[in-house]
């Protein structure tokens, strides 16, 4: 798809690539399709100067963009694998992982040079870190360059001799990509060149972009999609009421927002318009509801990992019908293949699967790290994280199968957490986040009855908090969520069985 977009962008250089919104949230084109490609080639040109050859490793420290898109561009016409520097990942989770695969050169923005430099206090704070990147291999900038920033990669390099597609290898690596895992053994996803296109292309089969329609999401699976068939791609405002305005001003076919930015988006007074998707983290029956009453002819919830995306899509009125324990993500989409472990772990496989770990054999399963089963329909259900089991009363209680019931209306987001009970027991605490506004007495008392249906999962305490954030994708952060629950509910009191105490 790739090849695709690179002739795609090529025939119509006057159409508007990528937008960005104005204070009124009215859109402003920030790249065409010509300039987007000129940037490509002028990136490859400037690679293959300095000797960069199919094969070699980059890393890439660019704010999504015109930029890092056009850098993605060149790196797949060379034949290169790009290493994605996220500092959310820790700077100790990188530079764990790149000795593995040390950077032939570094390409990073000003702002990352920021954070991984004299704004490293600052970066802290918004949970955001690099390692010294010059320690990890030579550093070129990319865009405007600030004082203190490394040398910027020569854009007027010459264009002759760079060859249109180095890499005909489809099994070559493309990507590697650091997700979860502790220091000592961080996680590093390799993708191949077949796996990256093959994702791609199911993502576009799911967003069926047209013409002159604009998509408004920031993830590479977006806008590569989206720009192969045509769509401008606006890039998501980061201020939640400048978002509500761009969304009003755009009205695009397609969004793509995570769960938290939806939310924060409703909060905001947004109104949607076409197809809505969210994923990256858990998106309840109630959030894509709210989403559809805010306009949206449709709603759906993407499952999607960094090892394989995406793998099933519910739709917002399916996932409502659901009356069945646990979280339904939808039907394994075309190619993708779902098994269970001995365990119940949810095990995944297809084309779009990552090849293998950095530094591991390869695998065709994708262990997800999710409990889960298959109805009769063939349809995936989430029954919790494998590492979330809570025990108590020698019960092992997986959060998944029930959090779901804990969405009533008012209810922004709801998780299940273990806290220690003094005796090598556990206490379970429902930790509840109210929508702005909610009536907590009103809201209590909504919550009784699903709470009362739990059983033997019901909760021995119900707290209502907002629920700490963490990653990337800015999911519930369960060992804070723990933590803030230990501290609000004090020392364990002994309730009855499953009765949930009123919170201080």
């Amino acid at each position: 798809m790739l090849d695709r977009l690179d002739h795609a962008l090529r025939s119509r250089p006057e159409r508007p690539a990528v937008l960005a919104a104005t204070r009124t949230g009215a859109p402003r084109v920030r790249a065409t399709r010509g300039e987007l490609a000129e940037l490509a080639d002028a990136f490859a040109a400037a690679l293959h100067a300095r000797g960069l050859r199919a094969g070699d490793t980059v890393g890439v420290a660019v704010r999504p963009g015109p930029r890092a898109l056009a850098v993605l561009l060149a790196l797949w016409r060379l034949g290169l694998r790009g290493a994605v520097l996220d500092p959310g990942a820790g700077p100790d989770v990188l530079r764990a992982r790149l000795t593995l695969a040390r950077p032939a050169l570094v390409l990073a923005d000003a702002a990352a040079q920021a954070v991984a430099g004299w704004a490293r206090p600052l970066a802290r704070r918004a949970g955001l870190a690099l390692p010294e990147l010059a320690g990890l291999g030579p550093v070129a900038t990319v865009g405007p360059r600030l004082p203190g920033c490394a040398p910027a990669l020569d854009l007027g390099a010459p264009r002759l001799g760079v060859p249109a597609d180095a890499c005909a290898d489809a099994d070559a690596d493309a990507v590697i990509v650091f997700t979860s895992g502790t220091t000592s053994r961080p996680r590093a996803v390799v993708h191949t060149r077949a796996s990256l296109s093959a994702g791609m292309a199911t993502v576009s089969s799911l967003f069926d972009a047209r013409g002159d329609e604009p998509v408004l999401g920031g993830t590479f699976f977006v806008l590569v999609p989206s720009l192969t068939r045509g769509a401008p791609v606006a890039l998501p405002a980061a201020g939640n009421r400048l978002l509500a305005r761009q969304l009003h001003r755009l009205r695009p076919c397609d969004t793509y927002l995570t769960p938290p930015r939806l939310r924060d988006a409703l909060g905001a007074g947004a109104r949607f318009h076409g197809r809505v998707w969210t994923g990256s983290a858990p998106a309840g029956a109630g959030l894509l509801h709210r989403v559809r009453e805010a306009g949206a002819a449709e709603a759906w919830g993407v499952y999607a990992l960094t090892e394989l995306f995406p793998a099933a899509a519910v739709e917002s009125r399916e996932k409502s019908a659901f009356d069945g324990a646990g979280d339904l993500v939808g039907a394994p989409l075309p190619g993708v293949r779902a098994e269970r472990d001995g365990d119940g772990q949810l095990l995944l496989s297809g084309p779009a699967a990552r090849h293998r770990y950095l530094g591991e054999e390869p695998d065709p399963w994708v262990r997800t790290g999710d409990r889960a089963r298959l109805d009769d329909s063939g349809r995936i259900v989430l029954e919790g994280r494998c590492k979330d089991m809570v025990l108590r009363r020698a019960e092992n209680i997986y959060p998944g199968l029930y959090e779901p019931a804990l969405h009533v209306p008012g209810v922004e987001l709801a998780v299940l957490v273990g806290i220690p009970a003094g005796d090598g027991d556990e206490r379970l605490v429902a930790v509840v986040q109210p929508q702005r506004g909610t009536d907590e007495p009103a809201l209590r008392a909504a919550l009784s009855e699903p709470v009362a249906r739990m059983g033997t999962a019901r909760p021995d305490e119900v707290l209502l908090a907002r629920i700490p954030l963490s990653g990337r994708s800015r999911k519930p952060d369960r060992a804070a969520t723990a933590a803030l629950a230990a501290r609000r509910l004090g020392p364990a009191v002994t309730p009855g069985p499953g009765v949930p105490l009123p919170s201080p």
